[in-house]
């Protein structure tokens, strides 16, 4: 019997437990338990993977304490920029939107790109006015407003630098390290695979700079072939490696199992090139990887033969 099975992430980085408070560390928690809860109730109903991915997606991205969706980081601008991708791995359907912004659930959109156009990719005020078309309701920017979130950006705003994103006290800004992107990758009864990937960027991020998430095969891949993949991490080195493409490609060409493939990427090709974050894997036997090369990753997974836990530290 196929083995159904899904996996999210919730960023990675320099995530210590003595620099979160224990009421913090458990609404982090209790927010992938919901996603990880919902993503897999899809699968366990029949659902599609690729439904599943958009489900957790979705939930990551309505929870203010994950940079993505409602708890987007700002830009250099004061603004909320937001990318997101999905891909299905049995006919390698993938949409994608880039600096979209006023929208819920960027997952959703990029998933209207994939059913409802010719394209893959939309981004700034195209992915906007695609999304108009195709019905999405538009948020005021309140919706998007986190104090915390901008209380990091007023450090910074007046610089030319830009942050990954933190989640302990603002005052270590200049220290810290969390790569703020969420994701998912299931495998369905059916053995079909999907990946998505959602993410509020960087704090203070200029230029409209775009990361790996968005990319197809670099921070989000499917293919039923091989492997499904969502990537978390510094976007740049990521975007160089073709992380996630990277993964599927050593599995299908050089035989390597899914925990290998990911292995050689995460902790081998990433740290040459700077690389810290992790990727979330899943195969089409329903196996599930999780790895990363940084101190944490908010982290669960969950499957029909018992695999059912939520982390966040190494």
């Amino acid at each position: 019997m196929q083995k159904i099975s899904i996996a999210i992430h919730g960023g990675a980085g320099t995530i210590l437990k003595e620099e979160i408070t224990p009421a913090v560390e458990q609404a982090y928690l209790q927010g992938l338990r919901e996603a990880i809860a919902q993503g897999y109730a899809v699968l366990e109903n029949g659902g599609s993977a690729v439904e599943a991915v958009k489900t957790a997606v979705a939930v990551l991205e309505d929870n203010i304490l994950f940079n993505a969706g409602r708890g987007s980081v700002f830009t250099k601008e004061g603004m909320h920029e937001m990318d997101a991708a999905i891909m299905e791995g049995k006919n390698l359907g993938a949409g994608a939107v880039a600096g979209v912004r006023n929208i819920r659930n960027p997952i959703n959109l990029a998933f209207a790109v994939m059913q409802h156009s010719e394209h893959v990719l939309l981004s700034g005020k195209g992915a906007n006015d695609f999304a108009v078309k195709e019905g999405f309701a538009i948020e005021q920017d309140e919706y998007f407003f986190s104090q915390f979130r901008y209380d990091q950006w007023q450090q910074m705003k007046d610089g030319d630098r830009y942050s990954l994103d933190h989640n302990s006290s603002p005052a270590n800004i200049a220290s810290e390290k969390k790569f703020g992107t969420v994701g998912a990758v299931a495998c369905d009864v059916n053995g079909d695979m999907a990946a998505a990937t959602s993410t509020g960027g960087m704090t203070n991020k200029n230029y409209g700079r775009i990361g790996d998430s968005p990319l197809i095969g670099i921070g989000t891949y499917a293919n039923n072939k091989t492997c499904a993949i969502s990537c978390t991490g510094h976007g740049e080195p990521f975007i160089k490696a073709v992380a996630a493409y990277d993964v599927s490609c050593l599995v299908e060409y050089k035989g390597m199992s899914l925990q290998e493939a990911m292995n050689e990427v995460v902790n081998n090709k990433l740290p040459k090139l700077q690389g810290e974050g992790g990727m979330i894997g899943v195969d089409a036997a329903g196996n599930i990887s999780l790895l990363f090369n940084s101190a944490g990753m908010y982290r669960g997974a969950k499957s029909s033969e018992g695999t059912d836990f939520v982390s966040i530290y190494r």
